[in-house]
């Protein structure tokens, strides 16, 4: 059978149990974000379930089911990180050696230095945040002052928060694009983020005009190849900003998770060929980080009623592949993300159902195996598991 379409959805932070290295990376060998999250009484995923998501190896929660429908693996990250940015460079066929940037003491002064001159503000804050509390603790300062709220995470990320009456946000974006030429070289972080509030002191509130300025990837990626073949290569969510949108050709912004899925369904009615690579956040930005055990619940049993909806919506010629970029754990210490490995799953008529493909040594997997889905050369140091589980 002929492979016209490849959907391959993020679940952003869904990591399903510690790697073995989640030492070097300041995690507990106790760290698993699926299981956390099955201790809800709000976690129902009927759905996932009958993909195989409980039949992965080292998954010990849940039920496994006796003929899943689509076929599934565990995923090592070989990457030196456990970031958004570098987790999906490397679900997109490229492996990382170096982690990127942190700053757990801050930027150095040099940095706020050249920060502050291109701004022609001053800087606020200056230390690893919570977004969501970086400004209750620093807006009021910020609305009376006009300083600019520039903090970091446990990520590689520089983000700048300004509230849109102080600062408009499409001038908060030229100061983010102005941070992006100015974090180069050794201080190349992944990401940097505009994170516009509204609200009254204490009241504030963050708003869906967050917008991410990345790096360029360092290589070429599946995405790459796939369009410079004339196929479509559709971003929903965050993909874009993730890839600085290198290897895209129609971007699709989303509210929520919600609206993610609504868009991912809208795609599968239009007829184009090609890969629709979506993101959903919310499990990693509004859960995880905020170690909301049962928020992250609810969320993916939200998700699981509209991915059966999903299934029933693919056509003879699709693949439907559910992966996830690290883990998030919310009962890990800290807020930071977690080093995990991540679901596989593989679904479509063109698919063999109930191959266990056991533990893969690299998330690169998937882009060897939609380089042979779609019958395009790729070189990855990723290895494809398209022949085991193509049905014909």
């Amino acid at each position: 059978m002929i492979i016209n379409r490849v959907f391959l959805l993020v679940l952003d932070s869904f990591g399903i149990g510690a790697e073995p290295d989640a030492g070097e990376f300041g995690d507990a060998a106790s760290v698993n974000t699926l299981t956390s999250v099955a201790t809800s009484d709000k976690f129902s995923v009927p759905n996932l379930k009958k993909l195989g998501l409980f039949n992965i190896e080292g998954v010990t929660v849940g039920e496994k089911d006796g003929a899943p429908s689509a076929s599934f693996a565990r995923l090592r990250e070989s990457s030196k990180g456990k970031d958004t940015t570098i987790g999906h460079w490397e679900i997109a066929g490229l492996v990382s050696d170096k982690p990127l940037p942190t700053y757990p003491d801050g930027f150095p002064p040099e940095v706020i230095e050249k920060l502050e001159a291109a701004f022609g503000r001053k800087v606020l804050c200056n230390k690893p945040y919570s977004g969501t509390q970086v400004i209750q603790d620093y807006g009021r300062e910020h609305m009376e002052t006009g300083a600019l709220i520039v903090y970091t995470s446990a990520d590689s990320v520089l983000q700048i928060a300004a509230h849109e009456d102080v600062v408009p946000v499409e001038q908060l974006y030229d100061y983010c694009r102005k941070a992006r030429s100015i974090m180069t070289g050794e201080h190349s972080v992944g990401r940097i983020i505009a994170r516009p509030f509204v609200g009254v002191y204490p009241n504030f509130e963050r708003t869906p005009r967050r917008h991410d300025y990345s790096m360029e990837p360092p290589g070429e990626t599946i995405l790459d190849l796939l369009k410079m073949s004339g196929n479509s290569v559709v971003s929903v969510g965050k993909i874009n900003d993730i890839f600085a949108g290198k290897g895209i050709s129609r971007h699709i912004a989303i509210e929520n998770n919600i609206d993610g899925m609504n868009k991912m369904l809208s795609e599968v009615d239009r007829d184009f060929f090609g890969l629709c690579f979506v993101n959903l956040v919310d499990f990693d930005m509004k859960y995880g980080h905020r170690r909301d055990v049962e928020g992250y619940a609810q969320a993916l049993t939200d998700f699981d009623k509209q991915l059966g909806e999903l299934l029933g919506k693919l056509k003879r010629n699709d693949v439907l592949i559910i992966t996830a970029d690290h883990g998030c754990d919310p009962r890990g210490a800290g807020t930071d993300h977690t080093r995990e490995y991540v679901p596989m799953l593989i679904y479509g008529e063109g698919v063999k159902p109930g191959i266990d493909l056991g533990t893969r040594e690299t998330f690169a997997d998937i882009a060897a195996t939609i380089s042979k889905i779609m019958r395009i050369p790729y070189k990855t140091p990723g290895k494809s598991f398209w022949d085991e589980v193509k049905n014909g």
